[in-house]
């Protein structure tokens, strides 16, 4: 069992019309709402992989709520984990996506920053991904229950505590968010994954580089939820026994899938779909 301790937003999706530049107002734009959240779309995709998967997040007692939640009580995530609060809003992501398909993205957290330690502390916890998109003290305390892989992806980028960064058997950052953190990344026996968006990923581990592997060629058209396909997949794999080598190319496959189709969860493939583009 994958438990997943992170954030559950609704993304409303302006598509089609260029990025703006500060103080520039754009217009042309489709509107379009997603369930999301990084917890969210990690749980969906590990559960889309194949996994059974548990998540536990906060949102508010709301009408957005249930809308967030949608497609994960589709795909049969455990969600009694799940608080709904009282006096919080379920969290929102204000996104624009570019014709080419690069995006934009501000968060309004709402409920996700009054998940607590204690929403955790009597939680059985096996396998834990986490995101920083709730508070520190709750992931730190499911990290500190799991018993098997702990997987973090330390976005976005902020301070993060040693105690924290000491739980984790697997940490996955992006390009900008591993120049923010440097050194402070790698230990003895750690395994660290970088993605570098087209160029696909590296996989490090102790400090060296032990694997690489690039993308698939796919027509790209949103590449929202990409990153949070590849911490899944990833994580999945390595779960599964996959050598890091393949681990690491099925979750750059993963990745690439999930450009191929518009929104965050939506876009998520299932394991037929990453199989069969990995064959191509």
């Amino acid at each position: 069992m994958i438990t997943v301790v992170g954030s559950v937003n609704l993304d409303l999706v302006a598509s089609g019309a260029p990025l703006p530049h500060p103080g520039e107002t754009v217009t042309g734009a489709r509107l379009a709402r997603y369930p999301g959240g990084k917890g969210a779309n990690q749980a969906l995709a590990a559960a889309r992989l194949g996994h059974k998967v548990r998540l536990i997040a906060a949102v508010g007692n709301d009408d957005m709520a249930e809308e967030a939640l949608k497609l994960l009580r589709e795909a049969g995530v455990d969600l009694s984990a799940t608080h709904y609060l009282n006096g919080e809003t379920t969290g929102v992501a204000l996104i624009a996506v570019s014709p080419e398909g690069e995006n934009l993205i501000v968060v309004c957290p709402g409920a996700n920053n009054a998940l607590s330690a204690s929403d955790v502390q009597e939680e059985t916890i096996e396998h834990m991904l986490g995101v920083l998109e709730v508070p520190i003290p709750a992931l730190l305390a499911a990290a500190k229950r799991a018993t098997g892989l702990v997987a973090l992806n330390l976005a976005p980028a902020l301070p993060v505590p040693d105690t924290l960064l000491a739980e984790a058997d697997l940490l996955v950052v992006n390009e900008t968010e591993a120049a923010f953190y440097g050194a402070s990344l790698h230990a003895p026996g750690r395994l660290v994954a970088i993605s570098l968006g087209s160029d696909g990923a590296e996989l490090w581990k102790g400090g060296t580089r032990i694997a690489s592997a690039r993308p698939p060629l796919v027509r790209v058209v949103d590449t929202v939820g990409a990153g949070d396909t590849f911490f899944a997949a990833l994580t999945c794999a390595l779960i599964e026994g996959l050598d890091e080598t393949a681990a690491l190319t099925f979750a750059v496959a993963a990745g690439a899938a999930t450009c191929t189709k518009p929104g965050a969860q939506p876009s998520l493939p299932l394991r037929a779909e990453v199989e069969a583009l990995l064959k191509r």
